[in-house]
């Protein structure tokens, strides 16, 4: 059961990491969201470190898609940097 629990826990949707900036990184957050489902595809905030690390999973049509690695830099990376003050880099797992 024990084992059950901690497999569970590491594929869980809940964020990992909560730093200071993770609420105004979840706010903005939404409106990327908004873009990503307009096009069949949901981005997974998965946790925001102390140091300004945005961590992220692509699903649907954005997982794979041959533009996503162009959609993270210069979208989403660049519009938390500039309306987040502290976000470093976003950072796009795969698990």
């Amino acid at each position: 059961m024990q084992l059950l629990k901690l497999f569970k826990r590491g594929t869980s949707d809940e964020p990992v990491e909560m730093g200071p900036l993770y609420p105004a990184v979840r706010d903005v957050m939404n409106d990327v969201q908004a873009y990503a489902r307009s096009h069949g595809g949901n981005i997974d905030l998965l946790g925001v470190s102390e140091s300004g690390e945005v961590r992220i999973r692509l699903r649907g049509t954005c997982k794979g898609c041959p533009m996503s690695s162009i959609t993270i830099r210069l979208g989403i990376e660049e519009r938390l940097k500039t309306l987040v003050p502290g976000v470093r880099k976003v950072i796009q797992v795969d698990h």
